[in-house]
């Protein structure tokens, strides 16, 4: 898997609630092993430990080395829910045994798109692989958004694109179009991509979506919800969306899942507070507070997104995404990473 490194805190800094009384001497605590941001899942790991009174231990870290550290922890890893921002990460796990079977109470809440079909993860919350533009710079440009991502190497978007390569989910995107179009267009796409002054932004989609708000750069390929995020603290901020239509693998709709650990000595707690992600209270957190498209029925979806029906998906099974190691060293060829 990637060469990234896991930030492991130290295990009393990693507990996200004061327990109860009761909790400590029950003594019921769970350890996860977070890909996602903390600034994104503690706020509701947080409110499961005051609702529950189990606490929870988090250690965080990109998304591909943490599952790499359960993989070469083994049957010593003290993980008992691994959370992912992506589907490959947790396919990557699933194909080496690592994550074991859930129940069906919890597997039947997700559509099946966005789960694994063998039963081992499901999705917690769905994210689009976007465009995002400067309306402004467009227009002063004489510009035609490209009608696909592989438009981007084309020589009128030249050193006006910007990227984050070193981040997880820009790497599931480009394992769906090793997927979608095989490996040598996507290797050719990267290499393109770097030929045509792509602007890296390392691993922040958030700087990246800044970036295309300044001008500095004119677009960018990123998940949808930064540019909700950063427009809840600036309505104003000169920065719009779009997807790839056609099914393009730029139109990607990946999800941040969760699975329990094969390893695990507490699976019944670790598939509750699954659960718990999949309940009300965490999709309506999902869905207003980090601007992702909830997965169970019945919550309402922020309605400044695009309407996730509307988005034609490329046909493609997210646990196929799990070649985490070949689309990294592809990224690294490329010399995407070394701008």
């Amino acid at each position: 898997m990637f060469k990234s490194r896991v930030f492991v805190l130290i295990l009393a800094a990693l507990v996200m609630s004061v327990l109860p009384a009761s909790a400590q001497e029950e003594g019921e605590s769970l350890v996860v092993y977070s890909g996602r941001n903390e600034t994104l899942i503690a706020p509701i790991l947080a409110q499961f430990t005051e609702e529950t009174g189990v606490a929870v231990q988090v250690v965080y870290g990109d998304t591909a080395a943490v599952a790499n550290q359960i993989l070469e922890e083994g049957a010593n890893s003290p993980a008992d829910v691994y959370i992912g921002q992506d589907a490959g990460a947790l396919g990557a796990l699933s194909k080496a045994g690592a994550l074991a079977p859930l129940p069906s109470d919890v597997l039947e809440r997700v559509p099946d798109v966005f789960k694994s079909q063998q039963g081992e993860w499901v999705g917690l919350s769905a994210r689009a692989r976007v465009l995002v533009y400067n309306p402004t710079e467009v227009e002063a440009l004489g510009l035609e958004l490209p009608q696909s991502i592989l438009d981007l190497t084309k020589p009128e978007y030249a050193g006006l694109v910007g990227w984050a390569p070193a981040n997880a989910s820009f790497q599931s995107n480009v394992t769906a179009m090793r997927v979608l179009l095989g490996d040598d267009v996507t290797a050719k796409w990267l290499a393109d991509m770097v030929a045509n002054g792509a602007v890296s932004y390392g691993s922040s989609n958030t700087n990246l979506n800044r970036a295309v708000a300044s001008g500095e750069v004119v677009l960018g390929i990123t998940n949808h919800y930064y540019m909700h995020n950063l427009k809840k603290q600036d309505p104003a901020l000169n920065l719009e969306q779009t997807v790839f239509p056609a099914g393009d693998p730029g139109s990607l709709v990946n999800v941040a899942g969760a699975g329990v650990l094969a390893t695990s000595a507490k699976p019944g707690l670790a598939q509750r507070l699954i659960l718990y992600l999949l309940g009300s209270n965490a999709q309506t957190y999902f869905t207003e507070q980090t601007s992702e498209y909830p997965l169970v029925d019945g919550i309402a979806v922020n309605p400044a997104l695009i309407p996730l029906d509307s988005i034609v998906q490329p046909e493609i099974d997210l646990s196929d995404l799990d070649d985490l190691q070949t689309t990294l060293a592809m990224i690294e060829a490329s010399g995407a990473l070394d701008q």
